[in-house]
Parts: C-alpha cells; sequence; structure tokens
C-alpha cells in the first residue's frame, strides 16, 4: 500500500479536478455513523451486504483475510458474527477482485486497512493502476496519482461505507452477548411449532 503526497505542482489543475471531485460526491467527506461494537451480523446478512458468496466468505475467514471480529467461530455449529467494519472491508476485497487486483496485494490493502482507525477509514479513498493499491487521504493526493499516469481507478471508503450502512438497515443483526446456540434452539423451535400447529 503506497500514500502518494502531492508535490504542489499545476496547483490549478489540481484545484480544478478536486473542485470536480468534490461536486461529484467520489471523494472523502461526510459524517457516518457506526454500529456498536457488540452488534453483528451472521454470515449471509455479511454476504448479502458485501455482494459477495457464502464460500468466498467462509475460504476469506479460513485464510485470515477477513476474520468475523464481534464473534469468531468456536466450533461446530458455532456462528461467526461480522462487525460493521469487517462488512466493509469485504465489500471492498470484492470490488478490489472485480476489478482484477491480485489476491497478495488485496491482503496488504487490507491489513493496511485493519491498522486504520475507523473514522479514519471514510475518510480514505483507494487508487489502482491494477497492480498496486494506494491509499490517498484527500483529493490533491488523487489528483498527483492520476497526473502521474498510476490511477486508473478508485474506491472512496466514504461511499462503500454509506453503502454497506443501508444495506444494513434492512438486514437483521444481533448481539454478541446472545449465544448462538440459544439462537439455534429458537429457530428450531419455531419450525417445530409451525409443523405441528
Amino acid at each position: 500500500m503506497a500514500v502518494t503526497r502531492g508535490d504542489g505542482s499545476a496547483p490549478q489543475a489540481r484545484n480544478a479536478a478536486a473542485r470536480q471531485a468534490d461536486e461529484q460526491g467520489l471523494l472523502f467527506g461526510g459524517d457516518v455513523v457506526t454500529s456498536p461494537d457488540d452488534i453483528g451480523y451472521r454470515g449471509p446478512t455479511a454476504c448479502a451486504a458485501a455482494g459477495i458468496t457464502y464460500r468466498q466468505l467462509d475460504y476469506w475467514a479460513r485464510t485470515g483475510l477477513v476474520e468475523p471480529t464481534v464473534r469468531p467461530a468456536s466450533g461446530s455449529g458455532s456462528q461467526r458474527l461480522y462487525g460493521f467494519r469487517d462488512i466493509l472491508v469485504l465489500k471492498v476485497v470484492k470490488r478490489l477482485l472485480d476489478t482484477g487486483i491480485s489476491l497478495q496485494q488485496i491482503r496488504t490493502a487490507v491489513e493496511h486497512l485493519r491498522q486504520q482507525g475507523t473514522t479514519d477509514l471514510a475518510q480514505v479513498t483507494l487508487m489502482s493502476d491494477g497492480v498496486s493499491v494506494y491509499e490517498c487521504t484527500s483529493a490533491s493526493e488523487v489528483v498527483d496519482l492520476l497526473q502521474g499516469g498510476q490511477g486508473v481507478f478508485g474506491i472512496a471508503l466514504g461511499r462503500v461505507w454509506r453503502e454497506v450502512e443501508g444495506t444494513l438497515a434492512d438486514l437483521p443483526a444481533e448481539r454478541a452477548d446472545a449465544s448462538s446456540g440459544d439462537s439455534a434452539a429458537d429457530e428450531l423451535a419455531r419450525r417445530r411449532a409451525r409443523r405441528t400447529g
């Protein structure tokens, strides 16, 4: 993950591009709110919100690419719970994969994102030239990267943040302290009641 800093060249072009980017709402800014740390989403819900398959989710968790932070799997039948930030990273991984970025570069980018604070993520735009991933935290850094001919596409994490937030608003969540066995037992009891009733 590289961070590009502006060098002060071509300030008029940089300012015009920054204004245009701000007008389009593609970069940085906007207040975002996260869900509490003890609220999580089961695997199928995380898949729906991130636009991935359950097979991808399971593989990425087993290989350590994106692991659930609210409640990890603790044996057969246990339910992983993914936090808001986990789902945000899952969606970013999916977008990077869709653009042809190598899994090795994605792992590097994800590790870098893990080290960022939650509030910082909304201010980050990931840019890529198809080989490397670059972190930009200001419009001038994006413009400098584009002027250098390196940037091909960008992912504004603030926008992805709002997309995930909107999707999760309509999906079921649960608290981390609710045991997965109780939830499964409750579901089985509801199914039995429907069959016998």
